[in-house]
């Protein structure tokens, strides 16, 4: 809640989104800030969960977030790798 405050403070546009909601694929793709290709080549990898209502994909907000959270955990730990590597080189 302070982050969704925060960033209406900031004057940024907040979307609230349940987590048992099923989400097109561009706007699970406009959360993530990749485009639609994108988003499918990784649903079609099995890294997030969707259903498909006829011939639409339909991402699942939980199975979203959860992807989210996993690359977040990676992003972070490749920044901590690549500052201990740069202490380890003196460069920083």
């Amino acid at each position: 809640m302070i982050r969704i405050l925060g960033k209406v403070a900031a004057g940024q546009g907040v979307t609230v989104v349940p987590t048992e909601a099923e989400l097109t694929a561009q706007q699970a793709a406009d959360m993530l800030n990749v485009s639609r290709p994108s988003l499918v080549g990784l649903l079609e990898a099995g890294e997030i969960d969707f259903g498909e209502v006829g011939t639409h994909r339909r991402v699942f907000a939980e199975s979203l977030y959860a992807y989210k959270r996993r690359e977040s955990i990676i992003q972070r730990d490749a920044g901590d790798e690549l500052g201990a590597l740069g202490q380890d080189m003196g460069l920083i």
